[in-house]
């Protein structure tokens, strides 16, 4: 990424943008300023916030749209799970270059023109299924749409049309798995020889990783990517972090607090600015996840910096269990190494274990699935002192008795939900 094409970028956003001309024209900014790529810095970060508030003050598609709208050729929305759901635009370019690097990071990892590629992400009203299915059409992939539902429908699709490649959550891909194993067909006997994941951190979870290879009898791929930004990073078939696509946004790595600059090989939110977006490009965007930058030349020969061990967590996800910085993902990590199978687990965020002066947790509270109980609970908290340096409390379910997903997994949950949940497993 050249300095020259990033300065171009934001003269565009500036005649374009009406939410970015009235705030850098309040700071008194202007894109000619903009003369080493450090000088970024003087500009804020754009928050889901101000996302939000634009959508307020001007619906529905707030003045962060730079294009007319009957240019505007795809509406995708968020999951709307913690307010109203937010509309991000396209326009036709927008959507080619999407195509673009969806195939681009697919043929890194093996796919070729003439796979059979069925994209187990959702469609309805999520971004994941129609980008799988515009990347891998672009490639020259025979592609089934088949969403993330119709489990059993989804298994013998697979074995019957032949599919070489899938794309889908870790939770549906694992759900999948052990469906598949109860129908006595299992994954491994299917033709599946590349499994892209993404929507969660399992992909980039070495443990998770490790379970969906042996399930499917294929190499795993993490790929990362936000409603905001599609895609990313991807995975090559080094299986080494993902790649960032440089050519489509510059990356910055902040510290959570500060807001300023990390060193590479240190964790920081991850900060991104469209290059070449139309409908709705975004300066500085604040993605909340946790990264650490690797510049280091791939195996693969690829210079583009890589996400060394993915998506560490989101900084709001983030638990501190008496001082120790602790992300869902770590958890799963050692739960999936320690326990195996396809049992599913969550963190509880119990009353009963926080500090009563700061309201931190003092110990992690972990339901687990196993047939019996056995010698698990002592287990797995002692790996988990001893990986994460926290004091855990496990308690034993009944297998089945938490709730299974097609979309994304929630790994955490309040107390207070708790009410229903199936005793343990004596």
């Amino acid at each position: 990424m050249s300095l020259t094409v990033l300065k171009g970028q934001l003269k565009r956003v500036h005649e374009t943008s009406a939410h970015y001309r009235r705030q850098w024209d309040e700071l008194g900014w202007h894109p000619d300023e903009l003369r080493t790529l450090d000088d970024l810095q003087a500009l804020p970060v754009t928050t889901k916030a101000d996302y939000q508030r634009s959508l307020e003050n001007s619906p529905p598609y707030g003045d962060f749209l730079a294009v007319p709208r009957e240019q505007v050729a795809r509406v995708h929305f968020s999951s709307g799970t913690t307010g109203s759901p937010t509309p991000v635009c396209w326009t036709k370019d927008d959507l080619d270059r999407w195509a673009e690097l969806y195939a681009r990071a697919a043929y890194s990892q093996g796919v070729r023109p003439g796979d059979v590629y069925q994209c187990l992400f959702g469609f309805a009203w999520f971004v994941g299924g129609l980008g799988g299915t515009l990347g891998y059409t672009k490639l020259g992939a025979t592609v089934i749409p088949g969403g993330s539902g119709d489990t059993d429908r989804q298994i013998d699709t697979l074995f019957r049309y032949g599919t070489t490649a899938v794309g889908g959550t870790p939770s549906f891909l694992l759900h999948l798995a052990a469906r598949a194993r109860e129908l006595g067909r299992p994954l491994t006997d299917s033709p599946v020889r590349h499994v892209m994941v993404g929507g969660e951190p399992g992909g980039a979870v070495a443990a998770t990783r490790a379970l969906i290879e042996r399930e499917w009898g294929a190499k795993c791929f993490d790929g990362y990517g936000c409603l905001e930004f599609q895609p990313i990073a991807w995975e090559c078939e080094a299986q080494a972090g993902g790649h960032l696509v440089e050519d489509f946004a510059y990356a910055e790595v902040l510290d959570p607090i500060t807001r300023e600059p990390v060193p590479d090989g240190e964790p920081g939110v991850l900060v991104l600015t469209h290059l070449d977006k139309r409908a709705c490009p975004l300066v500085r965007w604040w993605t909340g996840d946790i990264v650490v930058l690797d510049r280091s030349v791939c195996a693969c020969g690829r210079t583009d910096a890589r996400l060394a061990g993915g998506v560490r967590g989101r900084a709001d996800d983030m638990l501190v269990v008496r001082g120790v910085n602790v992300f869902p993902s770590a958890v799963e990590n050692v739960v999936r190494r320690t326990v195996g199978g396809l049992a599913e687990f969550r963190v509880v965020l119990d009353p009963a274990l926080a500090d009563p002066a700061t309201g931190y947790p003092t110990a992690l509270r972990l339901q687990v699935e196993a047939p019996e109980a056995g010698q698990l609970p002592e287990r797995l908290a002692t790996a988990l002192r001893a990986e994460l340096q926290v004091r855990a409390v496990v308690d034993v379910v009944a297998p089945g008795s938490l709730p299974r997903t097609t979309h994304k997994a929630q790994r955490v949950v309040r107390a207070p939900a708790e009410r229903e949940v199936s005793p343990r497993v004596p």
